[in-house]
């Protein structure tokens, strides 16, 4: 079994397989923390408490997707939540407890209290757990600084024609460190790549980000839906000193206030739930704010608060904020929106299943469903749980053969790249014009600058692919240059504003949600 991608999608897989026996094989691009889960600070999103009930936190999910989400999913999800939480109860995270019992935390979007976490930094305390699990279990190998280069298909090896379907065999898979590609057979694939957060100049993801995973499946003949729900976190910290830094939505759950710089509130002229309202309404309006009245910046005021009140429930914020020169117990935290979650992605079922045989995903990096077209607070751990689980029970209940005689990597006709400047220079391109012309706000006018600026990427990328030896840089920024090629087409085809995707041109929302599926011609 191979997983790709160390995140809480990745690594409860794992973890769910190899507890039963299962010989797991887990790339990382990076070392085995380097994930966005790890960066998660909210919590996870679960009916636990008796006055709350699955029906409401349906109600709010639905709401927060402008009912495009896919009401079965949802329900699949949500209905599991409880007992994906208590799996990692019994693998020992601590949840943070109040008064003898586990505090709930409400945030944006939610109608009650059904946010469990540990503290304000939930992502780093559940990695923090299941890591030495992971690191210490005898079915695991965990190949650190690895990348997949491409998954390996029937088809693209030529052996479909025995198959009924097209299936996963493996991938190939590049050692960053000594530049040697890997030819790795697998009976099951799972992707937990994430999502794509870095293909935008401004974000709160890590470097890691890069679309991987979809921009693999799609080469593979995957679908892949509703890439133009691209969610901007309202309140990414704005400073010189720090590029990425994210200010919890549970802040504004807490009480935080919006404010321009002369200290009056702006949010009760949007929405009539203000700072408690879904994160693309919020992040527009601190984006209209912002551009109205020719600001840097706005802030989250949680000052009014007691000292020991932000401090016990915000350690993390308070402690870089003060590393910073800010006490947020004293003044408020500067804040703008950033590139933060792919809504979209690789299209699955509810036993994690995409398109491909023996291939799976679970997490950002897919389209399961449950997102709608924005995703709810705190429901992205819930669905990496979920599905990750539901990937390893139908992985288990369906063995498979492990592929034999695959082909090995072919480089024998490339030479070593000459200019890796390129590679830096398109990579800043990209990032750059992707955050003029396909963030908050779209216009017909700006996707189609951003599509024929993506084109010209795509050739260069293409022949600098089939000329030089691969690098870690260049896998990335292949993968990203397609993941941008899907965002604008996806957007470009919705002809309504809806969720996170918000057009100039067509402002009203159509009365039947559609999603927006793209399939690979051929």
């Amino acid at each position: 079994m191979l997983v790709i991608g160390s995140g809480l999608a990745g690594q409860s897989a794992a973890l769910c397989l190899a507890d039963a026996g299962l010989k797991v094989g887990l790339v990382s691009k990076r070392a085995v923390t380097d994930s966005a889960s790890g960066w998660a600070q909210g919590g996870i999103a679960a009916v636990l408490d008796s006055t709350d009930s699955i029906e409401n936190h349906i109600a709010d999910t639905l709401n927060a997707g402008v009912h495009l989400n896919d009401l079965a999913a949802t329900r699949f999800a949500l209905e599991h939540a409880a007992e994906a939480v208590q799996w990692l109860i019994d693998r020992g995270v601590p949840f943070t407890r109040e008064d003898n019992k586990y505090h709930l935390t409400r945030e944006g979007g939610h109608s009650h209290r059904r946010v469990i976490h540990v503290d304000d930094a939930t992502g780093a305390a559940v990695q923090a757990t299941l890591t030495p699990q992971l690191l210490g279990h005898p079915n695991i190998t965990v190949m650190e600084d690895h990348i997949v280069v491409d998954l390996i298909t029937s088809k693209k090896i030529g052996r479909h024609r025995f198959t009924r379907a097209n299936r996963c065999l493996g991938a190939y898979v590049l050692d960053s460190t000594t530049g040697r590609v890997h030819t790795m057979a697998a009976a099951h694939t799972l992707l937990a790549t994430g999502g794509a957060g870095k293909v935008y100049l401004y974000t709160t993801n890590p470097d890691t980000s890069t679309g991987d995973g979809i921009a693999m499946a799609w080469r593979a003949g995957c679908r892949v839906a509703n890439m133009e729900f691209i969610q901007f976190h309202p309140t990414c910290l704005y400073h010189p000193k720090e590029k990425s830094f994210l200010i919890s939505e549970a802040v504004r759950g807490e009480g935080g206030l919006l404010k321009r710089p002369d200290g009056t509130r702006f949010m009760d002229d949007y929405d009539p739930r203000a700072e408690l309202a879904p994160r693309d309404i919020v992040a527009r309006a601190i984006d209209a704010e912002m551009k109205r009245h020719g600001l840097e910046c706005v802030y989250l005021d949680i000052s009014h608060q007691s000292p020991d009140f932000v401090k016990t429930h915000f350690p993390t914020i308070y402690e870089r904020c003060r590393q910073l020169g800010i006490d947020i117990t004293r003044e408020p935290i500067p804040v703008v929106p950033a590139a933060h979650y792919t809504c979209g992605g690789v299209v699955v079922n509810q036993r994690a299943r995409t398109d491909i045989a023996a291939l799976y995903a679970a997490g950002e990096v897919t389209c399961s469903g449950l997102h709608g077209a924005n995703r709810l607070a705190s429901n992205s751990l819930l669905e990496c749980l979920v599905y990750a689980r539901a990937a390893s029970d139908d992985i288990i209940a369906n063995p498979r053969p492990i592929p034999e005689d695959l082909p090995l990597w072919d480089e024998s006709r490339v030479t070593d790249a000459d200019e890796e400047i390129v590679i830096a220079h398109n990579w800043d391109e990209l990032r750059r014009f992707m955050w003029d012309y396909v963030g908050i706000v779209r216009t017909t006018k700006r996707l189609l600058r951003a599509q024929h600026r993506i084109r010209l990427l795509i050739r260069e990328i293409d022949e600098f692919y089939a000329n030089f030896r691969i690098s870690h840089d260049l896998l990335e920024l292949r993968n990203l240059v397609q993941t941008a090629d899907l965002i604008v087409r996806s957007a470009l085809r919705r002809k309504e504003s809806r969720g996170l995707h918000y057009s100039r041109d067509f402002p009203e929302t159509l009365k039947q949600a559609k999603n927006t599926v793209l399939r690979k011609r051929g």
